[in-house]
């Protein structure tokens, strides 16, 4: 018995450390990209085009970050970023809840209707030359309105929030009705309490969307003072890929 018992305390720990190995190569693997791009960061020109550069900066240096902290667009572009990504989050998730809450009620009369056509635009659009035309003709063109107003309600968003409140019992919102309620105080008072993780949720996806978008900013920006961090760190990424293989060629020349 106590042979048994020591042989399957074996197995475990080595099943254990078979895991741990494999969780630790796969960490290695996600992490390896960013770890190798913080090392070229610090390393020097010279180390970089030679190709030596892995996980540790080689002759570090930090000309790089000291490049970025002068040039003043980095800190503009990140100001216009955050500010599309607050104005973009919070008209989303206010057009959001609102939409949803609305059409999770059965009473509504062409709550079908008007649903279908919610998800219609889910599959379907006008394309992007169409958009152009009819951003250029309201005004919003080269303004940053054109970056958060056009994409103010994800379809996707609005029809998980949608099935988040109609899963909310309906007693309360009939004991509320009981007791004198409105729509909207049951909305501020008793759903938007209860939502909290999806708002929160919600929230979290369209600051990420807006953080990280550019094309819009692509199309529609034309000012370099207006231009988001995004759009800026791809202009810049063409200025440092031009110039590098300017010093490849004239490295290999020597």
């Amino acid at each position: 018995m106590n042979n048994v018992r020591v042989s399957k305390k074996k197995a475990i720990n080595w099943g254990t450390v078979i895991n741990y190995l494999l969780l630790t190569i796969l960490v290695v693997i996600c992490f390896y990209p960013f770890l190798n791009v913080v090392a070229y960061s610090f390393s020097s020109n010279r180390a970089v085009l030679s190709g030596t550069v892995t996980f540790f900066p080689i002759e570090m240096q930090l000309d790089a970050y000291k490049e970025i902290v002068h040039r003043g667009q980095i800190w503009t572009a990140m100001r216009v970023t955050m500010v599309v990504t607050m104005l973009g989050t919070a008209i989303g998730l206010i057009l959001t809840v609102f939409a949803a809450y609305a059409l999770s009620k059965d009473k509504l009369k062409g709550r079908r209707w008007i649903s279908g056509m919610i998800l219609f635009t889910m599959y379907f659009n006008g394309g992007i030359i169409p958009t152009f035309l009819v951003i250029k003709n309201l005004g919003m063109y080269d303004q940053l309105t054109s970056l958060y107003i056009p994409s103010a309600v994800n379809v996707f968003n609005f029809i998980v929030m949608r099935t988040f409140f109609r899963e909310i019992p309906k007693s309360l919102e009939e004991a509320a009705y009981l007791d004198g309620a409105t729509d909207v105080q049951i909305l501020f008072k008793i759903v938007l309490p209860l939502s909290m993780p999806i708002i929160a949720t919600i929230g979290l996806f369209y600051a990420v969307y807006y953080w990280n978008d550019y094309f819009n900013a692509l199309i529609y920006i034309q000012s370099p003072e207006k231009y988001t961090l995004q759009l800026r760190l791809r202009s810049l990424l063409f200025l440092l890929e031009s110039w590098g293989r300017q010093a490849t060629r004239d490295w290999h020349s020597r």
